[in-house]
């Protein structure tokens, strides 16, 4: 296979990885394969349906690093599903009658492009992995090539994600501020929302890493500045039960011992239980073009501080997100070097024509290699028994429930 020209799109909500992950895939292939044309497709998918691109120029070729440098997505992104004609038709992508799979098709054909990167979670690939069905089929042949990203480290069967850690990291430089709060109102309950649909990943890493930031700051307690007041009380996430009654009593003995409760919740906690709540009043639940419950709407942070403010006699009840602060980050040290080495095979496989998505294998023994997209799934649950996270549940005293199932909401 001669590759001659390449596509490059970036989909679905932001990650600390997008901009890198463009900048690493044009820096490669300037370095392995500098005759190969590459355009950027804006906006994602909308700009695959509507044609709207543009060619990478021998300038952005040179500079190529400083986006590395940089959060968000330079070239743009969408939420669209390929497949949801209605939804596509509804927001003007095409037009009444015309399939959106052959729409983008035919502009990848137009374009003539030989290799597609996709840079974006397991519904961005998925979607991909469609329209490379749907050329072939149709005689046309696209080699697609993915990055994985997502802040939750929930595809299946990748190690991790690309940008997950950045995300951790800055969730926690978010709290680092947010929990000073306390000082503010006696009796302060502060309720620090992480992103993770499905997966707790995130909340889990992201505590972790706050707590070793606390390791290194220096405390008077004598003065009312203590570890104790700015420590983690407690961690909820969507894998792990817990006993509401039980926490909120142990919560509330710190709370009359210290005057503030810090919690941290995956934004996915307890979504079926208030999903049910907010059903039984006769409410409807908003989805998304890809059938996920519109989590602004179901609000977990706002029902955890509900919850446990009256059982705990808080005064104050806080609730923070630090999702937008994370999710649109410049890549930290080790994301980038995660972007690379993904990105540098990433080039290597579109130009034999080995598609897929580049990741660590975890079922062939965490080998980097182009995963096929059959075996691409989201909504992979987090580890509660890997032994950071018995340490941290150790280290804030909070016990640990047992293992709960996690739908793919």
């Amino acid at each position: 296979m001669t590759v001659k020209k390449v596509g490059i799109l970036t989909a679905g909500g932001l990650a600390p990885c997008l901009s890198s992950a463009i900048g690493s895939l044009i820096e490669s292939y300037t370095s392995k394969a500098p005759d190969v044309e590459i355009i950027c497709y804006r906006a994602g998918y909308k700009g695959l349906l509507q044609g709207d691109s543009f060619v990478v120029t021998p300038a952005i070729r040179d500079k190529a690093g400083v986006l590395k440098k940089h959060g968000g997505s330079p070239i743009g992104n969408s939420r669209v599903k390929l497949t949801n004609v209605a939804d596509c038709v509804k927001r003007g992508l095409v037009q009444e009658g015309q399939d959106p799979l052959h729409v983008a098709a035919e502009r990848l054909k137009t374009d003539q492009v030989d290799v597609l990167h996709t840079i974006g979670g397991d519904d961005t690939n998925t979607a991909a992995a469609d329209l490379a069905a749907y050329l072939h089929d149709n005689g046309y042949e696209l080699t697609v090539v993915g990055l994985p990203k997502t802040i939750d480290n929930d595809v299946i069967p990748i190690r991790q994600s690309l940008g997950a850690w950045t995300a951790a990291e800055q969730g926690a430089r978010f709290f680092e501020n947010v929990v000073a709060e306390h000082n503010a109102n006696p009796r302060m309950l502060i309720v620090h929302e992480v992103m993770g649909r499905n997966c707790g990943w995130l909340t889990a890493a992201t505590a972790v890493k706050y707590r070793e930031m606390l390791d290194e700051l220096d405390f008077l307690p004598e003065s009312g500045l203590s570890r104790e007041r700015k420590e983690v009380h407690g961690v909820f996430i969507p894998e792990m039960h817990f006993d509401l009654q039980k926490e909120a009593r142990r919560l509330k003995g710190i709370m009359d011992e210290i005057d503030c409760v810090n919690i941290f919740i995956s934004e996915g906690a307890g979504v079926d239980t208030i999903v049910q709540e907010m059903e039984s009043r006769g409410e409807e639940v908003p989805k998304d073009a890809f059938g996920h419950y519109k989590l602004d709407a179901v609000n977990p942070g706002k029902w955890f501080g509900q919850q446990f403010a009256e059982m705990l006699g808080a005064e104050k009840t806080l609730i923070q997100k630090s999702g937008y602060f994370s999710r649109a980050a410049p890549s930290n040290a080790a994301d980038l070097d995660l972007i690379s080495t993904c990105a540098d095979k990433a080039v290597d496989c579109a130009l034999v024509g080995d598609g897929g998505v580049i990741g660590h294998d975890e079922d062939q023994g965490d080998e980097l290699r182009a995963i096929e997209f059959t075996r691409i799934k989201g909504g992979k649950p987090f580890d509660i028994d890997q032994p950071w996270f018995d340490e941290l549940l150790k280290g804030i005293g909070q016990p640990k429930g047992e293992a709960v199932a996690v739908e793919h909401h």
